[in-house]
Order: structure tokens, then sequence, then C-alpha cells
């Protein structure tokens, strides 16, 4: 009964590792903050997500033999909806740019094929607003490391204020930013007012592969299975 008892404690702390491993790495993969961490976080809309990125790279990108690499939703005033997306050309050229979308009513014609006029609907609804260069942006402020602060500064020849949908979209793209400079500008982006553990980890377990780190937590549940299956001694 005791040896029972034992290994039930040690499974238990085993789990209780590995659930607070990848609970880590989730956090800081994502760029969540501890509030949006939550244990009853909103729904995720992967599906959502890949259509729009499906559409902007079929419409605007691809003709522009451009690959769509990042995109989050901005909160802009004029109508319909807006993404700030970064994007990298066949040269290599790293681009930002502002999307806008307007969903427009297909006008059937008669004569016309409904698939050709939806498709021209289609087209028409996405367009870029405006267009910078990543060699050009000297500078992204996040305002406030401190808050959940959606609103972050791109600094070209002229500020342009961004504010996402969320604290977490803010800090995927920033992060996407940081890694295409380093790929294609070689340079490193200067940031600030970020919280850097959310843009590049560097706790032990987070620069480390997941698999290592499962091999080290099963080493030492193994060490304390042997421990628990040791006799003990009785006193005389």
């Amino acid at each position: 009964m005791k040896e029972r008892c034992r290994m039930e404690s040690v499974c238990a702390c085993v789990c209780r590792r590995v659930r607070a491993h990848f609970t880590h790495n989730h956090i800081f993969s994502r760029g969540l903050t501890r509030e949006e961490a939550s244990p009853h976080p909103s729904p995720p809309l992967p599906v959502m997500s890949s259509l729009l990125r499906e559409e902007m790279q079929r419409i605007l990108f691809r003709p522009a033999k451009q690959r769509l690499v990042e995109f989050i939703e901005i909160e802009e005033p004029p109508h319909g909806r807006h993404f700030l997306c970064v994007s990298v050309g066949k040269n290599k050229v790293v681009q930002l740019c502002i999307v806008q979308c307007q969903i427009t009513q297909p006008s059937l014609k008669s004569g016309s094929k409904k698939s050709h006029t939806k498709r021209s609907s289609i087209q028409e609804c996405y367009r870029r607003t405006e267009i910078w260069s990543l060699q050009d942006l000297t500078l992204v402020d996040g305002r406030d490391p401190d808050v959940d602060d959606p609103c972050f500064l791109l600094h070209f020849d002229k500020v342009r204020t961004v504010t996402a949908i969320s604290c977490s979209a803010k800090y995927a793209f920033v992060r996407a930013l940081v890694a295409l400079s380093d790929q294609h500008c070689q340079r490193s982006l200067k940031l600030r007012n970020f919280d850097w553990a959310y843009i590049k980890p560097t706790s032990f377990y987070s620069n480390r592969g997941d698999c290592v780190v499962l091999s080290q937590i099963c080493f030492y549940a193994l060490n304390l299975v042997c421990l628990s299956m040791c006799p003990v001694p009785l006193d005389a």
C-alpha cells in the first residue's frame, strides 16, 4: 500500500511538471499575458485566419510575387476590416502594408456567369492603402510593457500608430518583424517598451527542445521510482 501511494505521488509530480512546462512554452510562444492565458480563454479561429491568409495571398501578394508571412487585424477609423501585413518579395525585400477589406455585393448581369461575377467582387474588396519597407523601419515602440496595451508605434519617416485587436496579436507581429529583420535585413530591429521575455524567451526551458526537456523529466521520474522502491531500513 505504501509503495502504491508513492507511485501515485510520483506520477502526480511528473504530470504537474509536464503541464507547467508546456503551459509556460505556450504562453511565451504566443506572446500571451497572464490574463490572456487564463484557464478559459476565448476559442481561437484558426480556420477563419487560414482562409483570410489564402485569400490575401491569392489576390494581393501572389500577383506581386510576394509571400505573406504574418498579418494581424487592426482597428482603423475607415469602414471595413483592416489588416497589418508583412510580406517577403522574390528579391527578398520585406514590406509592411495596411490592407483594407470591404465586402461588396456582386452585381449579377444578364449573360454573365455567377462564378466570374463572384470572383471579380472578391478581387475588389482587398486593397493596400499604405506600404512601407522594413529597411526603413527604425524603431517599434510598444508604449508601455507593464499593461496590456494593443497599441504600438512604427517609426518610419513619420510615426504610424497601430492598434491591434489584442496584445497577443501585437507581440506575434513584432516577433515576426524581429525574425525577418535578422534574416533579410542583417540587422537587429530596435524595440522600445516591450517585455523582451515575450519577444525572445530566454528561460532555461524555452531555449531547449521539448524532447530534451521531456527526457529530463522522465529521468527525474525514473529516479523517483527507483527511490520509492528502495527498502526503508527499520529501526532495531
